[in-house]
């Protein structure tokens, strides 16, 4: 069923899974975060208006002073999936936690006694934390998946719910939006997902051997460590990035393709 709009792109679960193995990701993912949009909310989703909440979503963004939608994926009621901000791009959903972030902002009002979650927009939302995790090699757990809740407002540290903090995912996600509800509802739910799929079956970390954040305005990748190489794609200031090898002045950003930065434009991340 995928649809497309513009640069939104509508998938079912299986179709979503088959594009992010598809897909060659430069930044380095640290973090899943799990936000609801508490409005719009279930009452405003008619089974047919992905695109015009998405447009309306990024509209609203754009008007807070963000460049685009903030969210790099949107999950909808009816556990269709969205991509909405390119994954190799930082999302604006948690201050202080977006750096080496995918967002997901699933679609509904979250919090005790509002939108009561229906059975395929929990599988989605399951299968899609599941997913992200396996596919950028993290272990389902609460310094992996994280919620809004549990970071400060203002200062964007994480304190696990004290301090100035939104509800966000809900006070009824998944039985609560604390680490401990988490731990209990939701996090065994992700596992589970991860061990049934084969693709959970072999996740190992990488060798990993220095992460980096891109220091210059914009960032070449290229397909040899040479600065004739072929430009791949284009990374801009801010993007963390993972080396797994080295060749002279020059870092390998995926674990196999060939994908190269010059390491004079990286500074400690």
């Amino acid at each position: 069923m995928k649809l497309k709009k513009g640069k939104f792109v509508v998938f079912d679960v299986p179709e979503f899974a088959a594009w992010l193995d598809s897909q060659q990701i430069h930044r380095y993912i640290s973090l899943v975060q799990n936000h609801h949009t508490w409005s719009p909310s279930y009452q405003h989703f008619k089974g047919d208006n992905h695109f015009a909440l998405l447009a309306g979503m990024e509209n609203a963004h754009i008007e807070r002073g963000f460049s685009e939608i903030a969210q790099n994926i949107t999950i909808f009621p009816d556990g269709t999936v969205a991509v909405c901000r390119a994954l190799d791009k930082i999302p604006a959903g948690i201050k202080g936690a977006n750096t080496s972030a995918v967002c997901i902002e699933n679609l509904g009002n979250f919090d005790a006694g509002k939108d009561a979650m229906s059975a395929a927009h929990r599988d989605a939302i399951v299968q899609t934390n599941a997913l992200l995790c396996t596919r950028f090699k993290l272990k389902a757990d609460t310094n992996t998946i994280i919620y809004h809740h549990w970071y400060d407002l203002d200062t964007g540290e994480r304190k696990d719910g004290l301090g100035n903090t939104k509800t966000c995912p809900g006070t009824g996600f998944f039985g609560g939006n604390s680490v401990e509800d988490a731990q209990a509802g939701f996090i065994p739910l992700v596992k589970e997902a991860m061990m049934q799929s084969s693709r959970g079956s072999s996740v190992e970390p990488e060798n990993i051997l220095y992460r980096g954040k891109v220091s210059a305005g914009v960032l070449n990748v290229r397909n040899v460590p040479d600065l004739n190489g072929k430009v791949l794609r284009r990374l801009h200031k801010g993007v963390v990035v993972a080396i797994y090898e080295w060749n002279g002045d020059w870092g390998r950003i995926h674990p196999s393709d060939p994908c190269w930065v010059n390491r004079n434009y990286l500074e400690d991340a």
